[in-house]
């Protein structure tokens, strides 16, 4: 190799590394983020530490906008379903002692409402 090819060689590659550098001097244009994602990321920041459904109802509630600043609601408790308030007001039936009509008329008002079981009445 000659002098001449070997200068134009180290020319060339002297542009490139400059060329290469100059262009990771410079960085990416910041990415605009939407008020949505805006709204994720700070959520997100305000929910660290948290875990578990803790985290999905501090998430929620930023995430909507309401105050996330007081302690969480407790959760609602799950509602009876059909089977179990049949369960309870049978139960409830046993302790009053029911029998024909009258457990009949009590099991319909009892699986109309709520279904909770009552206590059994003292024993005479």
């Amino acid at each position: 190799m000659n002098l001449a090819t070997s200068s134009l060689i180290t020319l060339i590659l002297s542009a490139v590394i400059g060329a290469t550098s100059a262009f990771a001097a410079d960085p990416a244009p910041a990415k605009t983020l939407t008020p949505q994602q805006q709204k994720m990321k700070d959520c997100n920041a305000q929910a660290t530490g948290k875990t578990g459904d803790e985290r999905k109802a501090f998430m929620s509630q930023c995430l909507k906008g309401g105050d996330v600043t007081a302690a969480p609601a407790a959760p609602a408790a799950a509602p009876i379903t059909q089977q179990q308030k049949m369960k309870n007001c049978n139960v409830n039936a046993g302790n009053q002692h029911l029998a024909g009509d009258a457990r009949k008329t009590y099991m319909s008002t009892c699986l109309k409402g709520d279904g909770a079981v009552t206590p059994a009445p003292p024993a005479h």
